[in-house]
């Protein structure tokens, strides 16, 4: 399995765009935000077989529903998408997302019901659709074949950096593509967050081996991601499979299956992995795996526990080797463990210490414990001596610009 660029745009047939149209009324003429992208379209050259999930949260954007609509009979064409209003829980947000649609297949000659929609952005605000219906033409005239980098600019909102990923692999003798954008950075708690990622590939699979993949990816990447503990209205992943490789179609859970869903695993678990370092305020990514559980449904349960704490993650902010608190965040987390048999480690670039064995402190070298929480990624390391099943999650810091961020997010 290959890296390479182009996101969304690298596999076979897809083309992409994104510009501005000024869906936030309050960033006219504000230094700095004319021009930033906030419409974006993804169009495939054939049908495409489609699968997504969607947020776990009873509050549900109207995008959501009009995608789960469109998306019932398992194909698509495109997505087109707006940052700076969620349009959730708003006058006419359902006749605005399908209205989305409608001016999206007006643009490019397709159905309305070719789209799947998504919106991200301030919650209970009207949707400026007419700053959409200008946009339209435009986004829809400057799709092109190396457009992924504009779409995944049009998707954020507080994110400080697009995230975006393409890998390629040979399935069947044929080079195979998936490429992704993504956008994430508060609002963000396992159940998916405010987060939207948009999955592209170029693989010849049947929608039910498609969803099949993708809904048992998730929980075990975005799913296992947090940054605040607030799981959004919006959150939304979908993927669209044309064909174009033109492998033997995937039918089963064969071989071609399992190279097909490494590679989708390897997308999903970068952006997630992107999501959580690009926390809101966040100054460094913080990964807890936990390994010796006796489920991996405890395990991931412990570890969202950890990364999830505001004690944890405020001791991580301050570069502070408080293991206690690692131990008390999974203590309440109510998976079953033996606290007197529990290791705990820090590791980064700088190094790895031990500063918990037993469920009892050890005598650690502060100093290099420092320079080890001191970097832009830290691992903290749990180890339950109990069985054999583990599981990784990912989150943030917790910073004063969090704060800021959040205080003002409206205006």
């Amino acid at each position: 399995m290959k890296t390479i660029s182009g996101g969304v745009t690298a596999p076979k047939g897809f083309r992409a765009a994104g510009v501005y149209c000024g869906v936030k009324a309050s960033h006219a003429g504000v230094p700095g935000t004319q021009g930033k992208p906030d419409l974006a379209m993804i169009v495939s050259d054939c049908e495409c077989t489609a699968a997504a999930t969607y947020t776990l949260n009873r509050v549900k954007a109207a995008p959501l529903y009009v995608t789960m609509g469109h998306l019932e009979d398992g194909v698509c064409r495109g997505i087109v998408a707006n940052s700076g209003n969620a349009n959730a829980c708003a006058p006419l947000s359902h006749e605005n997302a399908e209205k989305m649609c409608e001016l999206a297949a007006d643009a490019t000659g397709l159905k309305p019901q070719d789209f799947a929609v998504a919106s991200t952005g301030v919650i209970g605000q009207t949707l400026n659709v007419a700053a959409i219906q200008r946009g339209m033409p435009q986004v829809a005239g400057e799709l092109s074949y190396e457009g992924s980098d504009a779409a995944a600019h049009a998707i954020m909102t507080t994110d400080t950096v697009k995230k975006e990923i393409a890998v390629t692999v040979t399935i069947g003798g044929k080079p195979v593509t998936v490429g992704a954008i993504a956008k994430g950075s508060g609002m963000i708690h396992p159940n998916m967050g405010t987060m939207l990622c948009f999955i592209t590939t170029d693989c010849a699979i049947t929608s039910e081996m498609l969803s099949d993949a993708l809904h048992d990816i998730v929980p075990r990447t975005f799913n296992r991601v947090t940054v605040d503990g607030d799981t959004s209205t919006n959150d939304m992943c979908v993927v669209l499979a044309n064909g174009m490789a033109e492998n033997t179609q995937i039918e089963w859970k064969d071989d071609d299956y399992t190279l097909f869903y490494k590679a989708l695993y390897q997308v999903c678990e970068t952006m997630a992995r992107s999501i959580a370092g690009d926390g809101e305020g966040a100054s460094r990514l913080i990964t807890c795996t936990v390994t010796g559980a006796r489920s991996e449904e405890a395990a991931e349960r412990l570890s969202k526990a950890v990364v999830g704490s505001s004690l944890v993650k405020a001791a991580m902010f301050g570069a502070d080797a408080n293991w206690g608190r690692v131990l008390c965040a999974m203590g309440y987390s109510k998976a079953p463990f033996r606290p007197e048999y529990v290791d705990v480690s820090f590791s980064s670039v700088q190094g790895e210490i031990l500063v918990c064995q037993h469920g009892t402190g050890v005598d650690f070298d502060e100093d290099l414990a420092k320079k080890i929480l001191s970097q832009d990624e830290v691992v903290i390391a749990v180890n339950l001596h109990e069985g054999d099943d583990h599981a990784t999650c990912w989150g943030c810091d917790l910073t004063y610009e969090y704060v800021k961020i959040n205080g003002d997010y409206r205006s």
